[in-house]
C-alpha cells in the first residue's frame, strides 16, 4: 500500500459517518469503523462479500445508484428497520467513463429520531393534558366564581368539598356577594347536577303563601285553589337540590315545617294527610347573623344546627380587591358584546379609585357599575374624571378623614398599590417601561416596588 493509499485510508477510517464501497457486482470492497459501529457487522464479515447478504435489496441506496448511475445527496433513508439515516451516495466511473461501483455515506441519526418521536409523543400528550385540564376548568361550574384572591379561592375550596355530598350546607356573606351562584355551582358539581335546582328567595314571598309556595296544596283544599293542586317548591326540587336564599326571613312556624322535611324527608301539601316521599338536598343562605336571631328566638336552634352541617362565607369585594382589575375586565367585556359596543379600557388613576372603594353593594354592584359605563360612556379609556362624573358618590375611602382607621390606612395603601402594580404590569405584557411611565414613576421606583411588594 503507497503513501496515498495509506492516507486515504487513515481518512475514511477517521470519519464518523458509514463509508461502504461496494462494485458493481455488489461485492463490498471498503467498510470503515464507523460502519461497523452503526450497522454492527464487522469488516470480517462483510468484506468481499455481496452487501444483498447483510441487506434487503430493495432498502440499499447503494444499489438504486448503480442502476441510475446518478448520485444521491441528503437523503433520508432507512437500511434497516432499526436504522435511520441520512445518506449520500455517488457512483464511481473509471478514466473510460466506465461504472465500476459506488460509494456510500451514511451518517446515523436513528438516536435523534427516536428523541424527535419521543418528543412528539410527549407533545401529544402535553397537548391532550393541557385540552383535558382547559376542558375542565371551562366545564367547571367552579368557574363562575371569577377572582384568584385567596379570601375567594378558600371558600371555593370548601364548596368543592360540599358538592361531594349531600350534606346541608350554609351560605353566609353580604348581600351581592354570589351566594346563590355558588349555590348554583355546588349543585352543578354534584351527583345531583341532572336534576333541579330550584331557588326560593325566603325574603320576597309574603307570610301567607310561605306554606303553599313551598308546600303545595291538593285540589280544592281552599278557596280559589287550582282544581288539579299545585306542587310546592320542594317537590319540584325532589332528586335535585332546593336553594332557600335568606333563610333568615322565613316565618317560625314554616321553620319548624322545614325541619320536618329535613328530619323525615317527607312533604304534606296543604289538604293532604297522607304525604310524599322527598330526596332533596338543602342550602341556604343569609345576610344575617343567625346565632343573634337565635337567642333573640327569630329562628330555631334546632332547625340552625340542621342547616348548618357544612359553612362557608363569601367574602365581600373589600376583601377581594385582587379580584377587582379581572372582574372589571369581564362585566366591561361581557356588556360591550350584550350591546354590540366597544370595549372600554379602565385607566390605572380610575382603576385605582375602585380599589379604593367600600363596595357595600359587593360584585353586584361593581356588575352594575360596569354596565352602566359601556352604555353610557363613548370614550375608548375611561379616566378617573370620567368615572367621578357617572358616580359622584365613588369617593374614595382614603380620602375619608377618620381617626379610628389611621392605624390601618398604610396596610389599606400598600394592598392598593401592589393590585394597581399588578394590573398595569398585565395591561402592558410585563414591559417595565410602559408601565412605569403608565404609574408616573421611574424604573427605579418600580423595582424597589416590585421587590417591596415581592411581584414577580
Amino acid at each position: 500500500m503507497n503513501v496515498n493509499q495509506l492516507i486515504l485510508e487513515t481518512v475514511l477510517s477517521t470519519e464518523d459517518d458509514a463509508i461502504t464501497v461496494i462494485n458493481r457486482d455488489k461485492i463490498v470492497l471498503y467498510w470503515n469503523d464507523a460502519a461497523v459501529a452503526t450497522f454492527n457487522i464487522s469488516k470480517e464479515e462483510i468484506i468481499n462479500q455481496s452487501i444483498t447478504d447483510f441487506f434487503k435489496e430493495e432498502d440499499l441506496m447503494v444499489l438504486k445508484v448503480l442502476e441510475t448511475k446518478e448520485q444521491v445527496k441528503n437523503i433520508y433513508h432507512r437500511p434497516r428497520e432499526d436504522k435511520h439515516v441520512v445518506i449520500n451516495t455517488t457512483p464511481i466511473f473509471n478514466n473510460s467513463g466506465e461504472l465500476i461501483g459506488a460509494v456510500s455515506v451514511e451518517r446515523d441519526i436513528t438516536q435523534i429520531v427516536r428523541l424527535s418521536n419521543n418528543l412528539e409523543t410527549t407533545s401529544m400528550e402535553l397537548d391532550e393534558l393541557r385540552k383535558k385540564v382547559k376542558q375542565v376548568n371551562e366545564e367547571s361550574p367552579f368557574a363562575k366564581l371569577k377572582g384568584r384572591s385567596t379570601a375567594l379561592l378558600d371558600t371555593i375550596q370548601i364548596a368543592v368539598k360540599a358538592a361531594k355530598t349531600d350534606a346541608t350546607t350554609l351560605i353566609l356573606g353580604e348581600s351581592g356577594t354570589g351566594k346563590e351562584v355558588c349555590a348554583q355551582a355546588i349543585h352543578e358539581a354534584s351527583s345531583r347536577a341532572d336534576k333541579p335546582f330550584i331557588p326560593v328567595n325566603c325574603g320576597a314571598i309574603p307570610p301567607a303563601l310561605f306554606e303553599s309556595e313551598l308546600f303545595g296544596y291538593e285540589a280544592g283544599s281552599f278557596t280559589g285553589a287550582s282544581k288539579e293542586g299545585k306542587a310546592g317548591k320542594i317537590e319540584m326540587a325532589d332528586g335535585g337540590t332546593l336553594f332557600l336564599d335568606e333563610i333568615g326571613e322565613l316565618p317560625l312556624d314554616m321553620q319548624v315545617k322545614l325541619l320536618r322535611v329535613l328530619q323525615e324527608n317527607r312533604i304534606y301539601r296543604i289538604g293532604d294527610s297522607i304525604g310524599r316521599e322527598v330526596n332533596v338536598r338543602i342550602i341556604a343562605a343569609t345576610n344575617q347573623d343567625l346565632t343573634t336571631m337565635m337567642v333573640e328566638n327569630n329562628f330555631r336552634a334546632d332547625l340552625y344546627y340542621r342547616v348548618n352541617v357544612i359553612q362557608l362565607t363569601m367574602p365581600p369585594l373589600r376583601d377581594r380587591l385582587d379580584d377587582i382589575p379581572s372582574l372589571t375586565d369581564l362585566f366591561l367585556e361581557q356588556f360591550a358584546l350584550k350591546y354590540q359596543l366597544p370595549t372600554p379600557v379602565l385607566h390605572h388613576s380610575a382603576m385605582q379609585i375602585l380599589l379604593s372603594y367600600e363596595w357595600p353593594g359587593n360584585v353586584r354592584e361593581l356588575k352594575n357599575m360596569m354596565e352602566r359605563l359601556v352604555i353610557l360612556c363613548d370614550k375608548s379609556q375611561i379616566e378617573s374624571d370620567d368615572l367621578l362624573n357617572y358616580f359622584p358618590d365613588l369617593i374614595p375611602s382614603s380620602q375619608i378623614s377618620d381617626d379610628d382607621k389611621s392605624s390601618s390606612l398604610s396596610d389599606e395603601k400598600d394592598s392598593i398599590e401592589k393590585v394597581l402594580i399588578e394590573e398595569t404590569l398585565r395591561q402592558t405584557n410585563g414591559n417595565k417601561s410602559d408601565a412605569a411611565r403608565r404609574l408616573g414613576i421611574s424604573r427605579v421606583t418600580l423595582y424597589n416596588k416590585l421587590q417591596k411588594y415581592q411581584i414577580k
